[in-house]
């Protein structure tokens, strides 16, 4: 009966929280020290950059294409962001966590809602906290990338967005990133445990329950 062992169901982790709070970063860490994990790759109707391949960085679509796929139920979860579409492919996904393979997903907390929604049985959900609003707006200051007004807007928003923490299953205070990406391999080996992951466990506990010994 050794062989059901070999059988297990990916899971679809969800990484959201404020901008500054890390979980790109902490997103790369993992998918470089996790073999298994991989980033799931979005559907966008944007055009294509020349560095960009279609089925690698992002599936292009036009944007009447991707609006009669919402219809279908096409997508995960989905959003516009500057007048682009963007969302998860279900059939992508789905693929990969029957391959038993975890999918990330860096997603804001209305996407993980959608997902939620649409794949409860597969979705772990992390949300990332900084330690403090000071530490967070720090961060935003050493990427040098945005003004001081536009960082001021994201330190407010990161305000609200850390009201939805409860939505979530486990939460990351982000002190520091070894530390966190620690605790996220703590969840994941957890995680994989549980035994709805394990769909090849109704099989082998019938032929044990069923078992004929031997008499010898």
């Amino acid at each position: 009966m050794e062989h059901w062992e070999k059988q297990q169901r990916g899971l679809l982790l969800i990484i959201s929280g404020p901008s500054g709070s890390g979980k790109t970063t902490l997103e790369g860490m993992l998918e470089a020290e996790e073999a298994h994990i991989l980033q799931s790759i979005s559907a966008t109707t944007r055009p294509q950059r020349e560095n960009e391949r279609d089925g690698v960085d992002y599936f292009f679509m036009e944007k009447e294409d991707f609006e009669q796929k919402i219809t279908e139920g096409y997508f995960l979860e989905y959003a516009e962001f500057n007048g682009n579409l963007y969302g998860t492919p279900r059939a992508y996904v789905e693929g990969r966590l029957e391959k038993g393979e975890d999918v990330v997903l860096n997603i804001e907390t209305i996407g993980a809602r959608q997902v939620a929604e649409a794949a409860p049985e597969d979705v772990v959900r992390i949300f990332l906290l900084p330690p403090s609003l000071e530490v967070l707006q720090r961060r935003l200051f050493r990427r040098k990338t945005d003004s001081l007004e536009v960082i001021k807007q994201r330190v407010e928003s990161a305000r609200e967005e850390m009201r939805t923490w409860e939505e979530y299953d486990y939460v990351v205070i982000n002190k520091d990133l070894d530390g966190s990406l620690r605790k996220i391999k703590q969840i994941l080996r957890a995680e994989r445990m549980r035994r709805k992951r394990h769909p090849w466990l109704p099989e082998f506990v019938e032929e044990l329950c069923t078992e004929t010994i031997s008499e010898e």
